[in-house]
């Protein structure tokens, strides 16, 4: 049986330009990278879906500090893998008003060079152990993932700031956020 190759992401590096992007957020308003940026700073951060136990935590923390954030004069942008439905579980288990986006296709996630299949053991574990049916809750049955990272976007799109690791329990901090606004 012949072996599939998992890729290997390395994601956006410093200095690069981001392509603009847009999607609708759980409120249904359209989110534009480009009109953001004319504000201000945007803080993206990719999570893998609302059963992920890393990933709550870390949104819920950001959700915590949004205010330090925002007077700082950022944006923050959410992005999943996950359908609207799932979004709405998110919101339940964190009370996150943060925009969160619904990257149908992975076309964000790609673009940034951050999305993956992960293994089929691992696959199993998400559904088995974490209830995570990726099949269902997504815009196709590829099971698709975003490397969990975190990006600042100077308002000429460019990146000035990421926080980018394959293990998945390793998460940008708001901390470190806040210092490199």
């Amino acid at each position: 049986m012949k072996m599939k190759k998992v890729k290997n992401c390395s994601g956006l590096a410093l200095g690069e330009i981001v392509k603009d992007f847009k999607g609708v957020d759980q409120n249904g308003n359209t989110i534009q990278l480009s009109a953001l940026l004319k504000k201000g700073k945007v803080i993206i951060v990719f999570y893998r879906g609302q059963w992920c136990p890393i990933c709550m935590p870390h949104i819920k923390k950001l959700q915590d500090d949004f205010d330090k954030i925002k007077e700082k004069g950022a944006s923050v942008i959410l992005i999943t893998p996950e359908n609207q439905e799932n979004i709405q579980k998110t919101i339940l288990k964190t009370n996150v008003t943060i925009p969160i986006l619904y990257d149908k296709d992975y076309k964000i996630m790609k673009n940034f060079d951050l999305d993956f299949v992960p293994g089929k053991i691992l696959r199993l574990i998400y559904k088995t152990m974490l209830r995570a049916n990726l099949k269902n809750v997504q815009s196709d049955n590829s099971q698709t993932l975003p490397i969990p990272a975190t990006y600042i976007i100077n308002k000429d799109s460019t990146i000035i700031w990421r926080h980018f690791d394959r293990d998945y329990k390793k998460r940008s901090k708001v901390e470190d956020i806040l210092k490199q606004l």
